[in-house]
């Protein structure tokens, strides 16, 4: 693995920098804030720097695939916080899915909208019973002419209550085994056939949904993929499911070591007890680990190799990363973390927001792949350690 970046790259970083305090640095404290959000979006995309991915006949920024490149701009966008791509399921798994596995047509209908922000998407894997064993699912879908008609429950289902559509895995075949009878569907959610419920968090906020379909319906050609092949497709998204969870340790951890640098206990500086230096010693080794670790899944782009489990160990050390730098934020805190500690404006800046992050961190344990079930994977397929014991 090599982590230098040589002098090519480096000249790229000061382009990268240069670009940052004209357009960002500077524009971005004048005017209106959204506007200006959008605006320079708009500007870095057209420089090459955003959606490099995605063709410019879809809207991105249409550049030669370089992954050394494409670190250096999440460093440096990063260093000037200035924002990157539209968040959302749309943007970090739906559009490199459709990419991959989808038809022109799709693509042509769907990225473009996606990644301005105009669709919002919500991901329908999990059920009721099929968590962990996603291909358990039971939800149905019929062709029924030139729709598909789709029963069944979603749970989970992160922010649905705010979306226009979803991508959801149905089961087509029923007599097929349970991988080979699974469809990947678009499906558009304002209709009659489909019922959201939110779900209160222990936060107080309502990011997960249940989603009922009764009836619910779909055209026949906003399938992804071939009938039956859901499953495939189903494995690109997940991937890079878990490169978006993977990302932001870096940024939490300099936010901890803010609130370090400005917090006492009994009196003296925070960082003078040997017990939190201790902790933020193994956190920062802990962020340098995943770094590397992200370097080595770069590296692998690069020769064109499979990253094979990395990318699981990225997600796991992302998991573990926030759980802790939470956990030592509170200690840190105190009984101030308690004065607002379920705030649900997304926009929090004050110490409540610590509590809203440790208890995000024990839902992040489970998405995306339970903490428990990727440490087997990495045991058993990457370590070749023997199969965990049944308990039933």
């Amino acid at each position: 693995m090599d982590l230098a970046y040589g002098k090519e790259y480096e000249a790229f970083r000061l382009e990268v920098r240069d670009f940052l305090a004209e357009h960002w640095l500077q524009g971005s404290r004048e005017g209106n804030a959204p506007q200006a959000t959008s605006d320079f979006r708009q500007t870095a995309t057209d420089r090459g720097y955003l959606y490099r991915g995605v063709p410019k006949a879809y809207g991105g920024g249409e550049q030669p695939a370089d992954a050394l490149k494409a670190q250096v701009i999440r460093e440096e966008f990063g260093r000037a916080r200035a924002p990157m791509e539209v968040s959302g399921n749309g943007v970090s798994m739906l559009v490199p899915t459709l990419l991959e596995r989808g038809e022109e047509w799709q693509k042509e209908k769907f990225i473009r909208k996606t990644i301005l922000g105009e669709y919002q998407w919500a991901q329908g894997y999990s059920e009721p019973g099929s968590g962990s064993d996603l291909a358990s699912l039971r939800t149905q879908g019929r062709l029924e002419g030139d729709e598909w008609v789709i029963d069944g429950q979603k749970i989970w289902t992160s922010q649905a209550q705010h979306c226009q559509f979803m991508f959801t895995l149905v089961r087509t075949e029923p007599e097929a085994s349970k991988h080979a009878g699974i469809s990947y569907l678009l499906v558009p959610l304002d209709q009659p056939g489909i019922e959201i419920k939110p779900l209160k968090m222990i936060t107080g906020q309502s990011h997960f949904n249940e989603v009922f379909l009764n009836d619910a319906r779909t055209p026949a050609d906003w399938i992804v993929g071939e009938r039956g092949e859901g499953w495939k497709v189903s494995k690109t998204t997940l991937k890079h499911e878990r490169n978006a969870i993977g990302g932001g340790s870096q940024a939490i951890f300099e936010s901890l070591m803010r609130l370090v640098g400005k917090a006492t206990l009994d009196g003296r500086p925070a960082l003078e007890d040997p017990s939190i230096r201790e902790r933020i010693a193994a956190l920062e080794a802990w962020v340098w680990a995943q770094k590397y670790t992200a370097y080595h899944q770069m590296t692998c782009g690069l020769q064109g190799k499979d990253p094979g489990i990395v990318t699981l160990l990225n997600k796991l050390l992302a998991t573990d990363i926030g759980h802790e730098v939470a956990a030592v934020a509170l200690e840190l805190i105190g009984d101030a973390s308690l004065k607002e500690p379920f705030a649900a404006a997304p926009d929090q800046r004050g110490d409540e927001r610590w509590m809203n992050q440790f208890m995000g961190s024990l839902g992040n344990s489970i998405a995306g792949g339970t903490s428990n079930i990727q440490r087997n994977i990495i045991a058993e397929r990457g370590l070749g350690l023997p199969r965990e014991e049944s308990t039933a």
